[in-house]
């Protein structure tokens, strides 16, 4: 009736319920994991990003396999022998595809353990790491580079962002520099390959000291948003991580919807997060939020001193006198 060409499914579809689909319908039946598997591939820029993409989606294709390409078959047979089906083409192509993911994985697996070297040396240098995360399109990028005064990729789209991009962030309030990391997207019902494929991305947030949870305040689903964010960070192990919501395009709330104090809590999961209410693109309440910052690094460095380490600040060194 629509004159349509290919039909999309808002949900994931088993092998078996998208070829029985695409018989009944005739046309070409997709799922929401393809489509999200098609921006991925469309943002991917680094060669850590497109290896993760292609992991995910070779993983995905070896699941539509579901003789598909029955008429591709091969014959084989010997002399004086019935000739019977030789390695059909689906074999041949779950082969290939296995090969293809084995491959993929090796690269990535050297992939993580450069990052794994980095992150170390972060840790003896005894950095304040904080990991910005949030629902794609939450405008992570664009306070990132608010913050660190960074060039990053930031655009008005899902998943602007899949590659990890660290700057040091210095805070003058507490005479210390952090680490800052910008970190890929999270999204309702993020399949499961995706975040395996990401792990290496994701891990990023797993081993922050503290989590700037990014919410885009002027979007009406923003609680669902937000506790969609939660749910993968479960799945990530990063549960327990220290919160700062971060609530994020205030400049873009309805008259009448601005919040009546820019610095205050709200409960999540039972918990009393500090929530601090700015706008990364014109600026509003980003003083704020490096006072707020600088704040979480001073207990941070107090409570590393009071584990009996050196203040690279006292210039006097310890005391000799008995």
């Amino acid at each position: 009736m629509h004159g349509a060409s290919e039909v999309l499914f808002d949900q994931s579809l088993s092998p078996a319920q998208q070829r029985n689909l695409e018989r009944h319908l005739g046309l070409a039946v997709n799922d929401r994991t393809l489509l999200i598997l098609e921006i991925f591939a469309q943002r991917a820029r680094s060669h850590e990003g497109k290896l993760q993409v292609e992991l995910a989606r070779l993983q995905y294709l070896s699941t539509r396999l579901v003789r598909r390409w029955t008429h591709l078959e091969r014959q084989t047979g010997g002399i004086g022998l019935r000739g019977g089906p030789g390695e059909t083409q689906i074999e041949l192509d779950r082969r290939m595809i296995g090969e293809a993911i084995k491959r993929t994985k090796e690269r990535l697996a050297k992939v993580k353990k450069q990052r794994n070297t980095q992150r170390r040396q972060r840790e003896r240098r005894q950095a304040f790491m904080i990991s910005l995360v949030g629902y794609t399109n939450a405008g992570k990028s664009t306070l990132f580079n608010a913050l660190v005064k960074a060039r990053a990729y930031a655009a008005d789209q899902l998943f602007a962002t899949l590659d990890t991009t660290t700057r040091q962030l210095y805070l003058g309030q507490a005479q210390r520099t952090v680490s800052l990391s910008d970190t890929v997207g999270f999204i309702r019902d993020l399949p499961h390959g995706l975040v395996e494929a990401f792990e290496a991305t994701l891990q990023e947030a797993a081993d922050a000291d503290l989590l700037l949870h990014v919410v885009d305040a002027s979007n009406t689903n923003w609680p669902e948003q937000l506790q969609e964010v939660q749910r993968v960070l479960h799945e990530i192990g990063a549960q327990d991580v220290p919160q700062l919501l971060v609530f994020n395009k205030c400049d873009a709330l309805p008259q009448g919807q601005e919040p009546q104090s820019p610095h205050d809590h709200y409960e999540v999961d039972g918990r009393q997060l500090e929530r601090v209410f700015v706008s990364a693109q014109s600026g509003q309440g980003l003083a704020l939020l490096r006072e707020v910052l600088a704040q979480r690094a001073r207990t941070d460095e107090t409570l590393a001193f009071d584990d009996g380490e050196h203040d690279p600040r006292d210039l006097t060194g310890p005391s000799t006198e008995e």
